[in-house]
């Protein structure tokens, strides 16, 4: 998967966010699952998307606070 841009993040607005966030939620439960049971492939995944969703939630505080 390619990393994703901030600015990339900037451009979606407030709704496809928070929908990328439960998507990447539900994406790091089902590593954590394979974690547990020792089929992961790629654990670097795991990270990635954590500071992905973190980055995320960031831009959201941003705009919050700007209104």
């Amino acid at each position: 998967m390619r990393h994703v841009k901030n600015n990339e993040i900037r451009n979606l607005s407030n709704e496809e966010i928070l929908a990328k966030i439960e998507e990447y939620k539900e994406e790091l439960f089902n590593l954590r699952l394979s974690q547990a049971t020792g089929n992961l492939e790629k654990p670097s995944r795991i990270r990635e998307l954590r500071k992905l969703v973190a980055r995320m939630k960031t831009i959201l505080r941003e705009r919050e606070l700007q209104d």
